[in-house]
């Protein structure tokens, strides 16, 4: 039998004190290597004795527990804990058989003098099979598992109590299932204070060692962590002892550990309903008789500095949880210091994952735990998140950062969040009762609502992209309804309280109708203009979608109708049809679906031919539709942007975001969340600006083209209502006033918008060191038409100049007739018929080839006709095609190069001058051209430029055309264009030959 290790430690460690004055003389090396090879063979024999130790304690106590497995009454969570404490034994017990071994061939082969103990260079393996043990033995001892042993095999015990008592050397019989946890513990311990005790007398002995020191406190710690935990272990199963049954099936785990009682340190708790506060290791209970709140320390906040007080001479401490603020009051700070610490330190412990070590063994303010924390919480009070399970960023118990709520149901919202609201970028899916598709909302949310820009695709795959307020759509947005039950169609346009309201665009996705007016609870209301595929088209006022009173009607063959019509759109009533020929018929028409038109009226044939060109190019909505209400939505999320000051959380509202594609919603959060490609302010862009006139319109040009540029976004959504507008179905030449009056509102508008930037920028930046004039003090020459106009016309031109085409259409054709019919004349034949005088004939210019040169006749008689001899020259100017003004005509064809109507003046004035030049050689003197003069010239000029949408583009460029630059040169060499454009148009000249 082996001697009890605790019995006789205390004398052998008393026979040499530490402290006294002989340990603290110098040694030398060979007495150095003496004590170590001293305290080897001590430490060997020790092993020795505790390998002894442990292997009674494994034959008599642990192989008698392992026996009762088979015994179902003691259930499963018993011989699962008893096979881990059995796991943790035999860890021990092999760690001491090699720490042995170890030791063993240390004393037959001295180390010569190095430290090589077991327990130092293999310290952390030791401490964690040691801490594995403990752990195990507390859970067993919480669970009452050594009360169950014990009764199970009495009179084993009873018969080998004598080996017990000696294994822990004790004289007194305590209780069988005190005894074995005795037996299974107690050795433990005391092999580790033998440990400390060597490692410190040797420390003493030889001196200051960093790494021995460390050892020793090491060791001290794990001493103290075994006591902590069996002292947790110990009031833990006293507690589950002393309550219900139902309060422990509700409260019990194997690892949970109490750690403070408010029957052991006295509270009060408000609100009054709970009477008992239970604080252990991961959470925190309040008892109202046995209905316990449990809440988890992960979601736990404490502030010790509330100003309520229940009671003016109690010491609060607010507790704070996801759904409840709870006041915790003490008679003595003391005790309210003690729980706010306690509380945190385990707060903390449970937010790192692991306990202290020793259990309450760090303190200082690195202790405290964040506020700002990542966790997870299952909502159960009523509320919008109800039985939802929030997993993310919390602070002070309410969702703060980028977090995920998830329902039973399927819903989940992931995104931002700002104090327990959603607030900020974020995807939401919420499940479709009728299939097993979600809507899916990716928005943006403030304060618990969807605000601002957001696209949302629903169940049924229709899609709205556009602005959103209190969850409704409201402002400006595109619907688009693709629904296979009923014929699908798009939506641009305004919306109120969720439902089409104001001016908006509606068209069927076959493309076979589309409507531009004004809208009310989702129905047409008020006026509008409907375009059909047919080529149809009408005007008029509707009333809950149904066409009431007086409208205008141009039919596929360019007739026109304006009169009254019934509901259906037919015509019916007072009326006058104007007939593509002219001829009018004024009466009373009735038409049906099935009868045809029928009419009693006065047909006239006499109507003025130009009066009813004009009415062919009726335009819709000229005057009824007032530009500066069509899109305000675009517009006024700009303006609640600027007078934000252009903060960060408006532009990312204003502007929108990029979701990266994904045809399944991805699991993990950042997949999910907003990422915009570039994070550069506005006030970087507006640091670059200088206000000299080619700069600024290069700027304005790269803020349009900038993806993160709030300007481009604007010009961005123009550009779509435009197209929705004007392009397909909307290339109409009835809609072409619209069209430029719209071009020209965008303009006037983003002027505005640039220079609320500017004047934003002369109050952001230092004027001394940007060196530029604020926003009132832009030169005259900046205007809409001169910087914004040219950066917008190249992406609007396509659609808007085909509407000019349309409304020319039937001018250019017989201007290209005249085209076609003067290509074919020589220079000379066509100055001729020109009547251009023949002294501003730039004739000897002309250099002719020998074969232009020498007439065909005498080239064939020649004898050497491969090489023929040149008789005298006579010209041959009448074969002379497209020589003549050639720098003229290259310039003027350079008109189609540009889309900038101010560009295009300047190559109409510099194709003037170089005539102006060609005419001035030829005189070889100065000559200023007549309108006379110049008309002719000007004619053959254009005839061989050959620019097929003349008249389109001159009107393009009327209309839009800087105001300042009406008057003067430009109008005159305008008007000059269009007089060779008219003339060009005669009969004389198309049927000429």
């Amino acid at each position: 039998m082996s001697r009890p290790i605790g019995t006789s430690l205390p004398r052998r460690l008393a026979r040499r004190d530490p402290s006294s004055k002989d340990l603290k003389r110098p040694i030398d090396e060979s007495a150095k290597k003496n004590i170590i090879s001293t305290e080897t063979e001590n430490l060997r024999k020790a092993e020795e004795d505790f390998l002894s130790s442990l292997s009674q304690i494994n034959t008599i106590v642990l192989n008698r527990l392992l026996q009762v497995t088979d015994v179902p009454d003691f259930g499963s969570d018993y011989l699962k804990m008893l096979k881990l404490l059995s796991d943790g034994f035999h860890a021990i017990w092999d760690l001491t058989a090699g720490c042995f071994q170890t030791l063993k061939q240390c004393c037959e082969q001295p180390a010569g003098g190095a430290l090589e103990l077991y327990p130092l260079t293999e310290q952390s393996a030791f401490f964690q099979v040691y801490t594995g043990y403990i752990a195990a033995f507390t859970n067993f001892l919480v669970m009452r598992g050594f009360e169950k042993s014990a009764k199970r095999s009495s009179s084993y015990w009873k018969g080998n109590k004598r080996v017990l008592l000696e294994l822990i050397g004790e004289g007194s019989e305590p209780p069988v299932h005190v005894l074995l946890q005795r037996v299974l513990i107690e050795p433990f311990r005391n092999h580790l204070q033998q440990y400390t005790a060597r490692l410190s007398r040797l420390s003493a002995t030889l001196g200051k060692d960093a790494s021995l020191a460390d050892s020793i406190t090491a060791f001290v710690q794990l001493q103290t962590f075994i006591s902590q935990a069996l002292d947790e272990a110990a009031q833990t199963k006293i507690l589950w002892s002393s309550m219900s049954s139902k309060l422990v099936t509700t409260l019990y785990t194997t690892e949970r550990r109490l750690q403070e009682d408010s029957k052991n340190i006295p509270l009060t708790v408000s609100p009054t309903r709970y009477d008992r506060v239970l604080l252990f290791s991961d959470v925190l209970v309040f008892l109202q008789g046995n209905e316990p709140h449990i809440c988890d320390l992960q979601n736990v906040w404490t502030d010790p500095s509330a100003k309520h007080r229940p009671e003016p001479s109690s010491h609060v401490l607010r507790v704070v949880t996801p759904e409840e603020e709870i006041f915790l009051s003490t008679r003595e700070q003391a005790h309210q210091v003690l729980w706010c610490w306690k509380i945190n330190q385990l707060i903390r412990q449970s937010l790192e994952g692991t306990r202290d070590f020793p259990l309450w063994g760090k303190t200082g303010e690195s202790s405290d735990p964040p506020t700002a924390r990542l966790t997870k919480y299952t909502y159960r009070s009523d509320g919008r998140f109800k039985n939802a399970t929030y997993e993310g960023d919390m602070s002070w118990g309410k969702p703060h950062g980028k977090g995920t709520l998830k329902w039973p149901n399927g819903r989940n919202h992931v995104g931002d969040f700002k104090y327990g609201q959603e607030d900020g970028f974020g995807i939401c899916l919420i499940p479709d009762s009728s299939s097993d598709r979600y809507d899916c909302y990716k928005c943006h949310w403030r304060n618990g609502a969807i605000q601002g820009y957001g696209i949302c695709e629903y169940a049924d795959e229709s899609v709205y992209k556009g602005y959103f307020k209190d969850n409704m759509r409201h402002g400006f947005g595109i619907f688009e309804n693709r629904s296979s039950t009923a014929t699908a169609w798009k939506y641009t346009g305004n919306w109120e309280g969720d439902k089409r309201s104001g001016y908006g665009v509606w068209e069927s996705s076959d493309n076979s109708e589309r409507y531009i007016g004004m809208w009310q609870e989702n129905q047409r209301h008020g006026l509008g203009i409907v375009l059909l595929n047919t080529g149809s088209c009408y005007q008029g006022v509707f009333n809950a979608n149904k066409l009431v009173g007086p409208g205008v009607l141009v039919t596929e063959d360019s007739s026109m109708y304006e009169g009254e019509f019934t509901e259906e759109c037919f015509l019916s009533g007072k009326g006058k049809l104007t007939f593509a020929n002219g001829f009018t018929l004024v009466g009373t028409f009735n038409k049906t679906a099935h009868n045809g038109l029928q009419t009693h009226g006065v047909l006239s044939t006499a109507a003025a031919f130009q009066d009813e060109v004009l009415k062919k190019k009726f335009q819709f909505g000229a005057g009824s539709f007032p530009v500066e209400e069509r899109w305000q939505g675009i517009f006024e999320q700009f303006q609640k942007f600027l007078e934000s000051g252009c903060r960060r959380e408006a532009e990312e509202s204003f502007l929108g975001f990029h979701v990266k594609s994904s045809k399944k919603l991805q699991k993990s959060q950042e997949y999910l969340y907003c990422q915009r490609d570039n994070e550069k302010e506005i006030e970087d862009f507006m640091t670059e600006l200088s206000l000299e006139s080619e700069t600024l319109q290069s700027y304005v040009e790269k803020a349009f083209s900038a993806s993160h540029h709030p300007l481009k976004k604007v010009v961005k959504l123009l550009l779509v209502v435009f197209q929705a507008s004007f392009s397909g179905l909307g290339a109409n030449l009835h809609l072409l006033s619209m069209a430029q009056e719209e071009i020209k509102y965008y303009a006037k508008k983003l002027w505005e918008f640039s220079r609320a930037l500017l004047a934003m920028r002369a109050e952001r930046c230092d004027r001394s060191l940007s060196g530029g004039p604020d926003a009132d003090e832009i030169s005259e020459d900046l205007n809409p038409h001169t910087v914004i106009l040219p950066a917008i016309l190249p992406r609007f031109h396509p659609d808007l100049f085909m509407l000019y085409m349309l409304y020319r259409q039937q001018e250019d054709a017989l201007y290209w007739q005249g085209i076609v019919r003067l290509g074919h004349l020589t220079d000379t034949k066509l100055l001729e018929f020109l009547d251009v005088q023949k002294q501003l004939w730039p004739l000897k210019d002309v250099k002719l080839t020998a074969n232009q040169a020498l007439p065909l006749s005498k080239i064939r008689s020649h004898p050497n006709k491969a090489h023929p001899t040149p008789y005298p020259r006579r010209k041959r100017y009448s074969i002379v095609r497209h020589k003549c003004f050639q720098s003229a005509i290259e310039c003027l064809q350079k008109i189609i190069s540009t889309v900038d109507p101010k560009e295009k003046l300047e190559i109409i004035l510099k194709t003037y001058q170089e005539i102006e030049k060609t005419v001035s050689r030829v005189l070889s003197r100065d000559y200023k051209l007549p309108m006379d003069d110049l008309l002719p010239l000007l004619i053959y000029v254009v005839s061989r430029a050959g620019i097929q949408h003349l008249g389109a583009e001159i009107h393009f460029i009327q209309d839009l055309m800087d105001p300042s630059n009406r008057g003067g040169i430009n109008d005159f060499l305008l008007t000059a264009l269009e007089s060779c454009y008219e003339h060009i148009q005669k009969d004389e000249v198309r049927l000429f030959k």
